[in-house]
């Protein structure tokens, strides 16, 4: 097995061309109804700086069993949320681990994507190409937080609810394979702009240099680029989001998978015709490697899925969690907890929200 793993490494590289950026839509991930939330029109946002490098500061404070002594039963409540949502409709969960990603990326771990458009702040990252419409599962956060209120008011922050039901949802869509310990302790910020979700958010349009940066920006490295890209095993997008790979040849996709997402994505899908496909379509439901070896086989939907096979670092770690079994599941459990660390805040500019689509 190992013979064959080397031989099918050396065809890969041998086969690498760097991928030139296409242009390319957001909404990286899963689809949803419009949300109900008000949009309160304003000026265009001005052009985003181009991001730059923010280490995550050390985060003493966060703990495993933070809430023990505060709110002995508040993973418990979270978990049992996320276990009802994503028992009804598993797509829930992959929206789940998806806003965990998105929330980080931008002012860090801190829930502000939670936040709806007021007067002071009409378009909060709520709001931002990559997050609106596109984006599930604020209906499970509020109903977490709702039960958390009643049980130990003013103690647990949405940050961490995020956080929690991000990894409570791996563990289901895993069938428990993803497992892990999660340090809570986290505030809740008080900022949320639309355009730092232009600028943050990775979309699926970048090449691997472009993924790379983003995520180096965030202090992950590239194995942990490789190994949170796993979590589109799960969930659907929108055509908008690959529509140029299937419609201006020459592309690496599968020709077959190509065929058939022409028979369901328009020519030139628009916010009022934009259908949804399946991430991955042998195990849709399943967060496994199965992702892997969709990209192994060109039959992934993003030009960012398809450019980890443009360098021989990322094609390696691709074929080391496509065929060793059980191994991509505890890498993703650990960058998932790192993730989660990004750019905490503390009690100097952070807050305990009452309700987690508004600050207190």
């Amino acid at each position: 097995m190992a013979r064959l793993g080397v031989l099918v490494l050396v065809a890969l590289v041998g086969a690498i061309a760097v991928d030139a950026q296409a242009p390319g839509s957001y909404g990286y991930g899963y689809a949803s109804p419009p949300s109900p939330i008000a949009v309160i029109p304003s000026p265009p946002a001005p052009t985003p700086s181009p991001p730059t490098q923010t280490p995550p500061p050390p985060a003493p404070l966060l703990k495993v069993g933070f809430y023990k002594q505060s709110c002995p039963h508040a993973e418990d409540i979270v978990r049992e949320a996320v276990r009802n949502a994503t028992g009804v409709n598993p797509g829930l969960g992959a929206g789940l681990i998806r806003m965990a990603f998105h929330d980080c990326f931008v002012q860090g771990c801190d829930g502000s994507i939670l936040l709806d458009p007021t007067t002071a702040n009409p378009r909060p990252e709520k709001l931002g190409g990559p997050n609106f419409p596109s984006m599930r599962g604020f209906e499970v956060v509020d109903a977490a937080k709702s039960a958390l209120e009643k049980a130990c008011p003013g103690v647990v922050s949405c940050a961490d609810v995020v956080q929690f039901a991000a990894r409570d949802a791996a563990f289901f869509l895993s069938d428990s394979r993803v497992s892990y310990k999660l340090p809570a302790g986290r505030f809740d910020g008080r900022i949320s702009f639309e355009n730092e979700s232009l600028a943050f958010l990775p979309p699926p349009s970048f090449n691997l240099s472009e993924l790379i940066t983003s995520f180096q920006v965030k202090g992950l490295d590239i194995d942990d680029l490789v190994v949170l890209s796993g979590s589109h095993s799960v969930g659907r997008s929108h055509c908008s989001s690959f529509s140029d790979r299937i419609s201006t040849p020459p592309s690496d996709m599968d020709p077959g998978m190509a065929f058939v997402l022409k028979g369901v994505c328009p020519a030139n899908p628009n916010f009022t015709n934009d259908p949804t496909v399946v991430q991955d379509f042998v195990t849709p439901s399943d967060l496994d490697n199965q992702y892997y070896k969709n990209v192994l086989n060109h039959k992934v939907l993003f030009k960012s899925d398809a450019s980890l096979l443009t360098s021989a670092q990322t094609a390696g770690k691709v074929l080391e969690n496509a065929f060793a079994g059980g191994r991509w599941e505890k890498k993703f459990a650990k960058a998932m907890v790192k993730m989660s660390l990004i750019e905490i805040k503390t009690i100097a500019n952070g807050e305990i929200r009452k309700k987690c689509n508004v600050i207190n």
